[in-house]
């Protein structure tokens, strides 16, 4: 895996290139008020009080060193990303915490894991 490919949505994680994953995917989280909801009268009191960006990361079909290499570099409790953002159609830095991470194995014989995915979920929702 190229981690220096120009087109790669996560440019570096604490500094360091990564491989370039298969699947991206950016998303935007609001985060409510704890008193939010829906009244009786059926109106939403949404009462956004910040947003957090979520990226779904997968890669297919990684070699044993490089899956090493991808779960050491997302492994820190919190970790700082720079990452193309949708919203902001550029690339931003900001830091996250890792959802579960899985990655079945496809092919022991040849050191192939067939998937490795997990989420990103920004620490501070706070703009």
């Amino acid at each position: 895996m190229d981690e220096r490919d120009e087109f790669n949505p996560i440019q570096s994680v604490d500094g360091h290139a990564i491989p370039c994953p298969s699947a991206y995917q950016w998303k935007l989280e609001d985060i409510s008020a704890s008193d939010a909801g829906r009244t009786e009268d059926t109106v939403m009191d949404k009462k956004r009080i910040g947003q957090v960006v979520g990226i779904e990361l997968s890669w297919q079909n990684v070699s044993i060193a490089d899956a090493a290499k991808i779960l050491q570099a997302f492994n820190p409790e919190y970790i700082k990303v720079t990452y193309l953002d949708a919203m902001q159609g550029k690339f931003v830095t900001s830091k996250f915490y890792v959802g579960n991470r899985t990655s079945p194995l496809y092919n022991a014989a040849l050191g192939v894991w067939s998937k490795i995915s997990f989420n990103l979920i920004e620490r501070d929702g706070r703009k």
